[in-house]
């Protein structure tokens, strides 16, 4: 059985990652497995290098494989924001960002906007692979759902019309950025888990 850290502290995110990866041959710990409490920071100036940061930091540190999935939404009106920093983006919590973004798109016309995940595997000598995936749609004009996080509240999936916090856990690990990401890492598996 391979061992790969998920270099996160975010529960919902790491939830959502062991349920989507789901691979009898390896097993997806946190650091909260680990009991591990480091930080850090995320300077990067894109979701590569944010991601980079903090898996390089925990393969390095461990001597393991380990993952980081850094993600948010864009929206085409905001000229791409919020972006990186989609979870600091009011510099408050998930409500207060997705109020944010409704605030600023209440009188535009042009609603599309996708959710990007990149995930960066780093091996314990430092090579990485990245992996994006990409969910399309557009954003609501009102909060909708109560299950998710981050802004599934007011991101409708165009296929189903609902909101992601509408939809079940299931549903949601079918479609979304994260698992589309997640999807081409794990056709890398085989390599990945013999390296040498």
């Amino acid at each position: 059985m391979t061992e790969i850290i998920i270099a996160s502290h975010n529960l919902h995110k790491i939830k959502e990652m062991q349920a989507i990866f789901n691979h009898p041959d390896v097993v997806l710990i946190s650091l909260n497995d680990l009991d591990d409490h480091d930080e850090v920071e995320e300077t990067g100036l894109t979701f590569e290098e944010n991601a980079l940061l903090k898996a390089k930091y925990y393969a390095t540190k461990y001597q393991k494989l380990a993952i980081s999935d850094d993600s948010g939404l864009v929206v085409s009106a905001l000229q791409g924001r919020p972006g990186v920093f989609s979870a600091r983006y009011s510099g408050k919590g998930d409500y207060e960002n997705n109020l944010k973004v409704l605030e600023e798109m209440k009188h535009e016309q042009n609603r599309d906007a996708y959710f990007v995940s990149v995930i960066v595997l780093c091996y314990p000598n430092g090579r990485s692979i990245n992996y994006e995936g990409r969910a399309y749609g557009k954003i609501a004009t009102e909060m909708k759902g109560s299950n998710g996080f981050g802004y599934d509240s007011i991101f409708i999936d165009p296929e189903t019309g609902l909101h992601f916090a509408e939809l079940t856990d299931e549903k949601k690990n079918k479609i979304s950025h994260r698992s589309k990401a997640l999807s081409k890492l794990k056709e890398n598996i085989n390599e990945i888990i013999n390296h040498k």
